[in-house]
């Protein structure tokens, strides 16, 4: 029986090479063959107008971007909370991108309010959702999405 292999590109600056990863081995703390840092941090990865494109539409783990802005005080209210969830799903890839800055970047994305949560899995989006939330609900929310 074969096992399914995964592509995930590496969070690290200066590296976001793209990885095969058996599936089984997300679990096990699977390090970049480019750089041999962790790809999974539990951390949010920050995106821009280079990194966006790739990590989104590569990544066959479900991918959670938080479009935001600086002006946005909600996005900065629910910052430590998208970090609070983060830390709570190791197996799930976390995106910041700040709109403001990376327009060109956020524009294909059709963001209509700040801020908001959309959710892929190999490139294709899978669900949105708007507002900010504490981290309980960030983490309930991308339990329903499996």
């Amino acid at each position: 029986m074969s096992q399914s292999m995964l592509h995930l590109v590496c969070p690290h600056a200066g590296c976001h090479a793209t990885n095969r990863i058996p599936e089984n081995r997300l679990t096990q703390s699977p390090k970049c063959g480019r750089c041999q840092q962790a790809l999974l941090t539990a951390k949010p990865m920050v995106l821009n107008d280079l990194t966006t494109a790739k990590v989104i539409q590569k990544n066959d783990v479900l991918t959670i971007v938080d479009f935001w802005a600086i002006w946005c005080q909600p996005c900065l209210m629910m910052a430590p909370e998208f970090e609070q969830a983060a830390a709570q799903l190791p197996t799930v890839v976390f995106a910041k991108l700040q709109t403001d800055q990376m327009q060109e970047a956020a524009a294909p994305y059709n963001i209509r309010s700040l801020p908001t949560m959309v959710a892929f899995r190999g490139g294709n989006e899978i669900a949105r959702q708007s507002g900010a939330l504490p981290s309980s609900q960030i983490v309930r929310w991308v339990r329903s999405l499996g």
